[in-house]
């Protein structure tokens, strides 16, 4: 039960908002006790990671936010999102992986996530929640309703590239975030002076955005200094660093030795308990010792209910296991071929008018990347959008990871972000923002994460262009559930799925062939939209499936019909989409044929195509009349020599020799 404050000739409301600190606090520290007892119990699987003694960091932080503010956590994320308003109940049920907690089960203690009370997640990545604070900060920028994001981190994530690419990315868009550090003296088992050489205050003025330092054991003190950086916040003030000192408890993780450390450390860290702290300045307000004590019964109560009510709820179904890995994406139907006579024009403008066409139509769309703005993209297929656009074709500092990372948050966010990675070969820079953040925070959050957002990037061999900047790497991105692979053929194709990349729910990865942006064909109609996850056949044939994509599917095309001369029929197959595949189109054309050749510009060890070589055996094709054959450049980096690089890609000469034998057999 609430005991109302007693007071004697205080201010009562000052009372009342220290006993509400204090009784945030409480539910954090006595919710970490409890996860302690239980994972030690059994009842929660998996690794957990405490935050007992950094209550009032937490409360503080989040006590002048709103619902609509945001905040980005970490690892030891229950205090911040307890603080930011989530229910205990739903999240010890997630702590034991039971179907009703926060993410049905899907998170567990490292990713409790809810967007709709403004909580982005919580983060199993050190750093990771820092570029996707950047993200939810430009929507709200965007918007400009006045919204504010904190991102939590740890003294540790200072050393991440992703820190000073979020942080840089913040200084130069003047968004409005705090990047607040719980300086709790400990990179996991290091201390903080083996990890780091520059203060925080340092590197903020080296970032040119402001610096507040606070005792992150003394609520009110870090309630009252975030108060007043908030406020300049939303009246259009740029980021700051603050560095809140404090200390935890517990170990790393629950089951850590500590050796790091001495007993006697702790000890004397434990002489700044928050909730004391808390509970002197309630007495210092004219404040009883029983009210706080009422508060302590009443947590006790609400988080053993919350124990109950968790320990009562199923684990998920075994039929729920697909369940939240990529949101339900519109039927479209398959659009008409646009008509031989209609107007010429070139991939690059496919590319440009699709851009044009989605932003013109939503303002929830914006566009993101190096030099895409008033550089108009490194190969011109933006030039002119910025002025069109203001404000929301948006060029960005080299920071990949940033980069991808503002697309994740902005999407959460409710945005559908459009950002470039100028080469694929630079995937591997930001690979963690897609492989662990964009992929899978739809299914860690139990689906209450939304991630509509495209990254556009470009490759392409024959040019010289040397070993990392010629990959061609889907095979990486298909592997990865949630991705959507999405890799065009011809101008009219790149705007149709283009624009239906844009409007997906899903995060779609649209990866041009720079060898193409001036390839020419008729242009479609403006609403022109190609459904996702569908391949087609774009050459009719009944002695050998020729299945390929992007640039290739030309070869292959030109293949055919070089073997047409003698006799030789073959069904050319353009996936499209790389994942999902498009399993029934390709069938239902070996069926036909009972021959498979498949072409492509990646590697051939572990591609694509011997996924699809498998597909023709899982399914029953026992008994084809030749062997599936792949026709891919050899395991080695692309040459950049070109007389090697001709040898190593492969032509419609050595597509036509290969279907030759295939149709021989």
């Amino acid at each position: 039960m609430t005991v109302a404050p007693q007071t004697t000739g205080v201010d009562p409301i000052h009372v009342e908002r220290l006993v509400e600190m204090y009784r945030r606090m409480r539910r954090i520290r006595r919710f970490e006790e409890r996860a302690s007892e239980l994972y030690k119990a059994t009842e929660i699987p998996g690794f957990l990671h405490l935050s007992i003694g950094q209550e009032a960091t937490a409360v503080g932080a989040c006590w002048p936010l709103g619902e609509r503010d945001g905040i980005t956590s970490t690892h030891r994320g229950h205090g911040h999102v307890l603080a930011k308003g989530l229910d205990s109940a739903s999240m010890m049920a997630e702590l034991m992986g039971r179907e009703g907690g926060t993410c049905h089960g899907r998170g567990g203690s490292m990713h409790i996530a809810d967007p709709r009370l403004g909580i982005y997640g919580a983060n199993g990545i050190v750093g990771a929640g820092l570029p996707i604070a950047a993200g939810v900060a430009t929507a709200a920028k965007l918007r400009a309703a006045g919204d504010v994001v904190v991102a939590f981190f740890g003294d540790g994530a200072v050393a991440q590239g992703m820190f000073h690419e979020a942080v840089n990315l913040a200084a130069v868009w003047d968004l409005p975030v705090v990047f607040l550090c719980e300086n709790n003296h400990y990179s996991e088992f290091s201390p903080a002076a083996e990890q780091h050489r520059a203060s925080l205050s340092a590197r903020a003025a080296g970032y040119g955005i402001g610096y507040a330092h606070v005792d992150g054991n003394d609520v009110l003190a870090v309630a009252g200094m975030m108060t007043d950086v908030v406020e300049r916040l939303r009246t259009g003030g740029g980021p700051v660093l603050v560095e809140a000192e404090t200390y935890r408890w517990h170990g790393h993780y629950e089951g850590d030795p500590e050796r790091y450390r001495s007993t006697e450390e702790v000890a004397t860290a434990k002489e700044r308990d928050p909730l004391l702290v808390a509970r002197r300045h309630l007495a210092a307000a004219g404040s009883s010792g029983e009210v706080a004590d009422a508060v302590d019964a009443e947590i006790d109560q609400e988080i053993e209910a919350a124990v109950e009510w968790a320990r009562s709820l199923p684990e998920p179904a075994p039929e729920t296991l697909h369940h939240f890995v990529s949101a339900p994406r519109p039927a479209r139907p398959e659009p008409a071929a646009p008509p031989a006579d209609a107007e010429v024009f070139r991939s690059m403008d496919a590319v440009r008018l699709a851009l044009e066409h989605e932003l013109t139509a939503d303002p929830d769309v914006f566009v993101a990347g190096i030099d895409v703005g008033a550089g108009g993209n490194v190969f011109g297929l933006t030039r002119g959008l910025a002025q069109a656009f203001p404000g929301r074709v948006r060029d960005t500092p080299i920071s990949e990871s940033a980069v991808l990372g503002t697309a994740v948050g902005a999407a959460m966010a409710g945005m559908k972000p459009v950002v470039e990675i100028m080469y694929m070969d630079f995937i591997g820079v930001c690979l963690d923002m897609l492989l662990n953040q964009a992929a899978k925070l739809r299914f860690m959050t139990g689906g209450r994460a939304s991630l509509p957002l495209v990254v556009r990037t470009q490759f392409g061999a024959g040019r010289s262009s040397g070993s990392q900047h010629s990959q061609s790497l889907e095979a990486i991105l298909a592997h990865i559930p949630g991705l959507t692979v999405v890799m065009p053929s011809d101008p009219a194709e790149t705007y149709g799925l283009l624009r239906a990349a844009i409007q997906d729910p899903n995060p779609v990865v649209f990866v041009e062939n720079r060898l193409q942006y001036g390839l020419k064909g008729p242009r479609p109609a403006a609403d022109h939209l190609v459904p996702l996850g569908r391949a087609r056949v774009v050459r009719e044939g009944t002695d050998v499936t020729l299945v390929s994509w992007s640039r290739m599917v030309h070869d292959a095309l030109a293949a055919a019909e070089l073997v047409a001369a003698q006799g030789i029929s073959t069904e050319v197959v353009d996936l499209r989409t790389i994942a999902p595949l498009d399993r029934e189109t390709v069938l239902s054309s070996l069926a036909k044929t009972n021959r498979l050749v498949i072409a492509h510009e990646a590697v051939r060890d572990f591609g694509v195509g011997a996924e699809l070589s498998a597909l023709a055996v899982d399914e029953g094709f026992w008994h084809l009349d030749a062997p599936v054959t792949r026709v891919a450049p050899p395991a080695t980096p692309a040459p950049y020599a070109p007389s090697l690089e001709r040898l190593w890609l492969p032509s419609r000469d050595t597509i036509a020799d290969t279907l030759r034998r295939i149709a021989a057999v």
